[in-house]
């Protein structure tokens, strides 16, 4: 960067270090005055911080974000890695608890193992892309401060008279003589330009015509609208502030909503089917669900809740509604959608016995859900309690038992029972309620050191309760959602203001009965000399708006 160096102007005025068209009368500062080339009228000439000689750490950092170049960089980086995370899913987008390493490797193989190795599977939610984001929405905030605030000291102290070098190098020009009264012919002239939607500013025979200056705010309110878009997706990480998950209701069963203290619970599902005669012919003789719904009661937990409460949670109804697709349940930002349903019959509770082997006594039944269970049962001279419950029981690589996910799929209970001939500490009893899952952990020999004096079991499928049908609801929460929206329309109105209408000035002065007349605007060129050829005309000057260009014959 070249070393801009202060240079006070020939009117008088102080510009700060540097300013490349002086602040007042806009007079070249920096440039050879023999060079006719068109003015950069980039913030009318004002000097930019990023632009400082010099510069100290701070200044070095201010000057890389407010770079654009850096900027696109940034963007194009963020895109890219954004465009990885769609190859495959991503981890939160899972129905079901799984083990993403093992998920990943046996579904898609070695590009599958590299994908969640490199923290693909979650990239929306690392730190280097949230890095990125933090990035991006700097270089937003330091770009426009870096260009806005010079635009403004521009733009406010406009003076009506300019430098005539100011005039004569602006890429739309004029210059010739004029006859008569010079001051009536710059009324005239003021006339036909309020008829265009100039506003006016005259000293003298100097003029400064402006319309549609609030156009040069537009890309700072689109930088605005980015700003709060990019600080809602971020207040997403917050805390409440964002929720995608799923619940799935057996009917009848009331379940917590994780990260809230609301429960919902599942009052019936029904689901109805389509007729064969109601199918095309390439799919009559299959099973196609016309409609599906939960009938749903939302609760509001008001005293006993989370995990460390000690009694029952205290309930309190606040909705009811049939959930269907597309027609969630709506409470406090909270959205329940109807998402899937399950119509196996899945296990709910048994109620099975403790026998005695030695004495052929038996003591129960007593009831056993498959989820919250209580923790404590008292059987006779026995008395059992609940160390542990797997949904899905399995075994880890570290040889420890797993559960593989919420669903009661081979549900396994750790008791440690105490009694009659136990150990004081009391002994450990695995019990796994289906018959399959015993046979296939081996139930009798995971209990070898009590299996030939106790053993839990089902006396009669009377004492084995399903659920008919389950429901899975998509539980969504989104704080941030109307800001990405606010952030969204403010970058619009930017966009908008930006694209639509175009700043556009013009300077004249008249000395000794010649004319100089110079024109700007920052888009659209062919509209800023037809405006001024049309002025000219009807002030009684004729002039073909293509010799308006710098450099045509003006004379």
């Amino acid at each position: 960067m070249l070393a801009l160096h202060n240079t006070k102007c020939e009117c008088g005025h102080q510009n700060a270090v540097g300013t490349v068209l002086c602040e007042s009368c806009g007079k070249p500062l920096m440039e050879d005055m023999e060079n006719d080339a068109p003015l950069e009228m980039r913030y009318d000439g004002v000097a930019r911080r990023s632009q400082k000689s010099n510069p100290n750490p701070i200044d070095k950092i201010w000057n890389f974000f407010s770079s654009v170049k850096i900027a696109v960089y940034l963007i194009v980086i963020t895109l890219v890695t954004a465009m990885f995370g769609t190859i495959y899913p991503q981890e939160g987008s899972f129905l079901n608890n799984f083990k993403p390493s093992v998920y990943y490797e046996e579904t898609y193989g070695l590009p599958g193992k590299l994908y969640y190795k490199l923290g693909l599977s979650h990239t929306y939610d690392s730190w280097w892309f949230i890095t990125l984001l933090v990035m991006i929405g700097t270089s937003l905030v330091i770009c426009s401060l870096d260009r806005v605030l010079p635009l403004y000291r521009a733009l406010s102290k406009q003076q009506i008279r300019k430098h005539l070098r100011f005039i004569t190098r602006q890429k739309t020009v004029y210059a010739g003589q004029v006859e008569g009264n010079t001051d009536e012919w710059v009324k005239e002239f003021s006339v036909h330009l309020k008829k265009k939607g100039y506003k006016i500013h005259t000293d003298g025979s100097a003029l400064l015509a402006e319309k549609n200056r609030f156009s040069r705010w537009g890309p700072y309110i689109n930088h605005i609208g980015l700003i709060l878009f990019l600080l809602a997706i971020l207040g997403r990480s917050l805390p409440g502030w964002q929720m995608d998950s799923y619940v799935n209701i057996p009917d009848g069963d009331t379940v917590p909503i994780e990260g809230t203290n609301y429960y919902v619970k599942n009052e019936k599902f029904t689901v109805e089917y389509y007729k064969d005669e109601e199918l095309p012919p390439e799919l009559q003789g299959t099973i196609r669900a016309k409609k599906y719904e939960t009938n749903a009661i939302l609760y509001k937990c008001t005293d006993n809740c989370g995990d460390d409460a000690t009694g029952e949670p205290v309930l309190q109804q606040v909705k009811q509604q049939e959930i269907e697709v597309n027609h969630p349940l709506k409470h406090d930002g909270l959205k329940l959608y109807q998402f899937d349903y399950d119509v196996t019959p899945k296990l709910k509770s048994v109620s099975p016995m403790l026998v005695n082997k030695e004495t052929g006594e038996s003591y129960g039944p007593f009831e056993l859900p498959m989820k919250d269970a209580p923790l404590d049962y008292t059987l006779g001279p026995y008395k059992m309690k609940l160390a542990a419950n797997y949904m899905e029981f399995g075994i880890g690589e570290d040889g420890e038992p797993v559960t593989l996910s919420r669903d009661p799929n081979a549900p396994a209970f750790i008791f440690l029972i105490t009694g009659p001939g136990l150990p004081e500490k009391g002994q450990p009893y695995i019990y796994f309620p289906m018959q399959k899952d015993k046979e296939k952990f081996d139930q009798d020999k995971l209990n070898a050191s009590i299996a030939d004096k106790l053993e839990i079991k089902v006396d009669g499928m009377d004492n084995v309760h399903f659920a008919e049908a389950s429901t899975y609801l998509n539980v969504r929460k989104d704080k941030a959602l109307t800001y990405v929206w606010y952030g969204a329309a403010i970058s619009m109105l930017g966009l908008l203001l930006g694209s639509y209408w175009q700043h556009r000035r013009i300077w004249l002065r008249i000395d000794d009965g010649r004319l100089s007349l110079g024109a700007h605007t920052n888009k659209n060129w062919y509209g800023m000399r037809a405006d001024v050829a049309y002025a000219l005309r009807k002030s009684g000057i004729a002039v073909e708006p293509k010799s308006l260009d710098n450099g045509g014959n003006n004379a």
